[in-house]
């Protein structure tokens, strides 16, 4: 009897917990229903992928999509379908919006909002602050809750618990496992002085290598107290994986394409293009971030998106926002990275898919295997392009990377079986929905 799928990926490369290796996938009603060789089998559509890699579909685990309140910078349907052209098929989405997602209702008007209109499947973190302590136990565990996202040190937005027995608290609530941008607020405001008017550089100076460590110090110390598991966002520091080698039981981190791309010398040409939080350091913090990815200290990849007008960007430092543009360029700049010998092409799918997957306790995502959702990531490892202002579908409109060529590119994304990007156009209408947790 002739085997009959939905659709078949044919001819690719594809890359799973399995290995790499030439196979087909076969798609039936949104899952992946069977990888081998499906030659002599039918389908409503046969995509020839001859040439191609198929990976996961790619997890972006943080993401600030700006809506409600910010929609000049993004919105909930700009974001997504910069994720979806970059390959990104889901995201997590930050609560630093207006008003804050610090509430049951907060997250039930993001879900409303983001249903059938995003591009990419999607969760959001709901905020940890000292009023909604109590609420947490259930906050966490709401359809479409990423977990609880906590400020230690002030960045863009009104969230901040910056003292141990907030931090502990917060703590002693969590089951899941929470994230935290990890800087030291009190270390952040004795330094303000050493801010330069005009002089982007001095970013690094103020917010500088202490206050990521220190703070990440005191959140290892904090979570063995409660017996909690965190996630320490954006890493920066070659000192912190030294410290989060160690601290395996209770955290796991995150690395961005910016810190392991870009140095401080950058600043003389971009400015503020590469203002961000944590900031872009010295080549040393760099290659101590890559020694981090190579020994598995790192888990997973994200982008860290956070969109401003080029007009906000333009006002002189330190009035200047920090945050840049970075779901459409995560795909694309690491696998340059792959191209250049710097990262395997199995090491990249276990920091975008598989790693995300497990620490999250997605559900159904993360891996291509039969009865998960049929995500894919469709790359060609060939494929050189100039990363360019215009390709940018964020309502921003601007990328750090601008001028920059790459050797890999994303040419297809699949959502739960439906082909939602190909070859730089958008295919089908918006199908987001709430990604699944265990």
């Amino acid at each position: 009897m002739t085997r009959l799928f939905d659709c078949i990926l044919a001819g690719a490369t594809v890359v799973n917990q399995d290995g790499v290796g030439p196979r087909d996938i076969g798609v039936n009603k949104g899952k992946i229903a069977e990888i081998g060789d499906l030659y002599a089998a039918s389908a409503g559509e046969r995509l020839d992928c001859r040439g191609l890699h198929i990976l996961p579909g790619v997890i972006d685990s943080q993401v600030h999509f700006r809506e409600p309140g910010l929609m000049h910078k993004e919105d909930l349907e700009s974001g997504s379908r910069a994720a979806i052209l970059g390959g990104v098929t889901t995201v997590f989405e930050m609560p630093n919006t207006n008003p804050l997602t610090t509430s049951a209702a907060a997250l039930d008007d993001k879900i409303k909002r983001a249903t059938g209109r995003m591009h990419c499947d999607f969760a959001f973190w709901v905020g940890g602050t000292h009023d909604n302590v109590a609420d947490i136990p259930e906050l966490e565990r709401l359809p479409g809750a990423a977990g609880i996202k906590v400020f230690m040190g002030s960045s863009t937005g009104a969230l901040l618990v910056a003292d141990d027995e907030g931090v502990l608290a917060i703590l002693k609530a969590t089951r899941r496992r929470a994230a935290f941008h990890s800087e030291d607020e009190p270390r952040l405001i004795e330094r303000k002085s050493l801010r330069v008017q005009g002089d982007v550089s001095s970013h690094p100076v103020w917010r500088d290598e202490t206050a990521a460590i220190r703070s990440t110090e005191r959140l290892i110390r904090l979570a063995r107290e409660a017996r909690a598991k965190v996630h320490v966002l954006h890493i920066s520091t070659r000192e912190e994986i030294a410290l989060l080698e160690a601290a395996k039981d209770v955290a796991t981190c995150e690395a961005t394409p910016h810190h392991l791309t870009l140095t401080a010398e950058d600043y003389a040409r971009l400015g503020t293009r590469i203002q961000m939080n944590p900031p872009v350091r010295g080549k040393e913090h760099r290659d101590g971030v890559w020694s981090g990815v190579v020994q598995g200290v790192i888990d997973v990849l994200g982008s860290d998106h956070a969109p401003h007008t080029l007009e906000e960007k333009a006002r002189p430092y330190p009035d200047s926002p920090s945050g840049i543009t970075g779901v459409q360029t995560l795909v694309p700049i690491m696998l340059d990275h792959v191209a250049a010998g710097r990262l395997t092409l199995q090491r990249f799918v276990d920091l975008t898919s598989a790693g995300p997957g497990r620490i999250f306790g997605l559900v159904g995502k993360g891996r291509i295997a039969a009865g998960y959702d049929a995500d894919f990531t469709i790359v060609d490892l060939k494929r050189r392009e100039t990363i360019r202002d215009s390709w940018i579908a964020s309502h921003s409109q601007w990328t750090p990377y601008d001028g920059k060529t790459v050797t890999g590119w994303p040419v297809g994304a699949f959502v739960r079986g439906v082909k939602a990007m190909w070859d730089g156009e958008l295919t089908t209408p918006s199908r987001g929905a709430p990604a699944r947790f265990s």
